[in-house]
């Protein structure tokens, strides 16, 4: 794949994980957008469970690793190193993404082994974008050109932040949940459009 076409991996993610969460929804039955989350899609147990996975977070987070690969290409050996580990945490976020389609919850024991690495997945990804969001912000800083995809960052990883771990005091943890996916999908549709140019 050129590096022209990984432009629309970000939008590609977009819609798979969209088409996913929202196709495999309606088909389950007594599944409820408003109240259950959307890791219950691919749990063990659930039918056609593990296919969600690969679809609603497997294929997603690899495509999500393209986007942070680009940016990586696209920096210059001379690069400020917060600037290189702001892109090497963004790959952190898209695999740990992908881990949690290779680590499904456990329906029939929501606290065993598999269903604790589903959660420990999702709470790197959160925190390896934050991280990245961070580093990218204190390396542009010293690279113009790498401050609007730091702005962008910033901003998406700030709401994703405050869904996890502040907006479910006031809504349902699930309705939480997705605000804080809404975040990584904003990111992933603008970051094709502000990355600069490669060096």
């Amino acid at each position: 794949m050129t590096r022209k076409g990984w432009q629309w991996a970000g939008p590609a993610a977009v819609l798979a994980w969209l088409l996913a969460v929202i196709g495999f929804g309606v088909r389950l039955q007594g599944y409820d957008q408003m109240r259950h989350p959307v890791s219950l899609l691919g749990a063990h147990g659930v039918p056609d469970g593990n296919l969600f996975s690969w679809l609603g977070f497997v294929l997603p987070g690899l495509l999500a690793g393209l986007v942070a690969l680009d940016a990586v290409l696209r920096m210059p050996a001379s690069a400020p190193r917060p600037l290189r580990v702001g892109g090497q945490m963004l790959l952190l976020a898209a695999l740990a993404f992908v881990a949690m389609g290779l680590f499904p919850l456990d329906v029939d024991d929501i606290g065993n082994r598999a269903s604790q690495f589903h959660a420990s997945a999702w709470l790197l990804w959160l925190l390896a974008f934050c991280t990245a969001a961070i580093a990218l912000r204190l390396g542009a800083a010293r690279a113009s050109a790498w401050r609007p995809l730091a702005t962008l960052s910033l901003a998406c990883a700030a709401w994703m932040a405050c869904s996890a771990f502040l907006f479910e005091v006031v809504m349902p943890v699930a309705m939480a949940q997705r605000l804080a996916f809404l975040g990584w999908l904003i990111w992933l549709l603008g970051a094709a459009r502000v990355l600069p140019a490669r060096a």
